[in-house]
Formats: C-alpha cells, sequence, structure tokens
C-alpha cells in the first residue's frame, strides 16, 4: 500500500487553495452527468484529512439530483477542484479532483470505473 502525503492543489486561477492527505491508492471516474463533462479523476477522503487554505469566499455550490453533494466551484475561474458531502457511513468527506492536485501525473493512474449515470 502507497504511504499517505500531504498534497496542495486548488482552482486555475489560485483563489481557491487546499491541503489534503492521501496516498491517492483508490481513485474514481464517474459517468455522472457531472463528472463526465468534468472529466474529474477522484480520491475520497475524510473531511479530517482536507484542510481549506484560502477561497472558502470565492466558491459556488452547486447541487442536482438527490442535492447531497456540494458540488463547488471557483466563481472566478469555474474550476471544480473539490466537493463536500457525506461518505455511506454518514460521515462528512471530500471528493477532491485528482487533475487539480500539484504535481500529480495523471498518465501514470488507472482509476477505477464508477457507474454513477445509474444511481
Amino acid at each position: 500500500m502507497a504511504e499517505a502525503k500531504t498534497w496542495t492543489g486548488g482552482c486555475h486561477c489560485g483563489l481557491v487553495r487546499y491541503e489534503v492527505e492521501s496516498d491517492l491508492a483508490s481513485l474514481v471516474t464517474c459517468n455522472c452527468s457531472i463528472c463526465q463533462k468534468r472529466g474529474s479523476i477522484l480520491t475520497f477522503v475524510p473531511l479530517a484529512k482536507f484542510r481549506l487554505l484560502s477561497g472558502r469566499e470565492a466558491l459556488t455550490d452547486y447541487q442536482f439530483n438527490k442535492h447531497i453533494i456540494h458540488h463547488l466551484f471557483c466563481s472566478t475561474c469555474g474550476v471544480a477542484s473539490f466537493a463536500e458531502g457525506d461518505n455511506p457511513n454518514g460521515g462528512p468527506m471530500v471528493a477532491v479532483n485528482v487533475r487539480c492536485l500539484d504535481g500529480v501525473d495523471v498518465t501514470a493512474m488507472t482509476p477505477t470505473q464508477f457507474d454513477g449515470r445509474s444511481l
């Protein structure tokens, strides 16, 4: 198993910045209507492993379907670098778009496909 590391990331214009602790071992691509259009590669972490450093005031919240995930995006550049919600056990979690992490080579990754369209 890969060792957890603290990654930094954020949006394109730099207003939204965060740190996340993850081993990036479990990655997901989803075919739901929003993830497919965004091209997100996601890793999920407990809220306690995520720290927003700047930009809370720049985030816009978009919810659809069951309105349980807060799809957050920078209101300046439009980049959706993370989302907030609850894990299946009800605990708070963050879905981080790995494409928005600094220094990550996504071409070397093999994410699992998730059929979100069927939910």
